[in-house]
């Protein structure tokens, strides 16, 4: 075939396949921006929904905050409770110790107080033992923080002191400790014994 048919022909089909295209792009329905037929369109919350979520969150926020400084506030005091319980167990740990301690000195106490006079002389190096281990006794004691209370010509205080009878003796003002039959004892300024004590009156 010569090379001028060909090309004659080929210019003919694609001339067709353009008027082809017109026509199909002329029956087709135009585009309607309004008509989103099955196309789902974005939504937007409006402005008091948004400001509605808003608050919401604010005071869960908040909640959350107080709650926090709540249990912060817990978590401190527990801490500070179980520091002071430590301390405690530090600072009264001889408690029972000291109070099974007592009687031995009020023991060697009565010895030496209640030595008859007949034999004072014969057993003064024994009372002067005696004495040297009371000195001991009280020394250890006071390293320890243990203090001995023996009010006497003292104002009664009822918090370290038990009265166990009334006097009248018009040489002393009412109330006052004219005799002490127990010392008492105290370990770090906490009361471990009252003092057993004889207390003036005017009647």
């Amino acid at each position: 075939m010569p090379r001028d048919i060909f090309n004659h022909e080929s210019e003919d089909e694609n001339t067709n396949d353009i008027r082809q295209a017109g026509r199909e792009a002329k029956d087709a329905q135009p585009i309607n921006p309004t008509d989103t037929g099955d196309v789902e369109l974005l939504s937007h919350p409006s402005y008091q929904e948004l400001l509605h979520k808003l608050n919401e969150a604010e005071q869960k926020a908040n909640q959350y905050w107080e709650r926090i400084l709540r249990m912060q506030a817990d978590n401190d005091n527990a801490i500070r409770r179980v520091e002071r319980d430590i301390a405690n167990a530090h600072k009264y740990a001889l408690d029972r110790f000291v109070t099974e301690l007592l009687p031995i000195v009020d023991s060697l106490e009565l010895c030496i107080n209640n030595v008859p006079k007949e034999i004072q002389d014969t057993a003064g190096s024994v009372i002067e033992g005696v004495n040297l281990t009371l000195k001991m006794f009280y020394a250890a004691m006071e390293k320890f923080g243990i203090k001995q209370l023996h009010p006497v010509s003292e104002p009664f205080n009822p918090e370290y002191h038990q009265a166990i009878s009334m006097q009248v003796d018009s040489s002393v003002k009412p109330g006052i400790v004219i005799s002490v039959l127990q010392k008492g004892y105290t370990l770090n300024n906490r009361l471990i014994r009252p003092a057993l004590v004889i207390v003036s009156t005017t009647e």
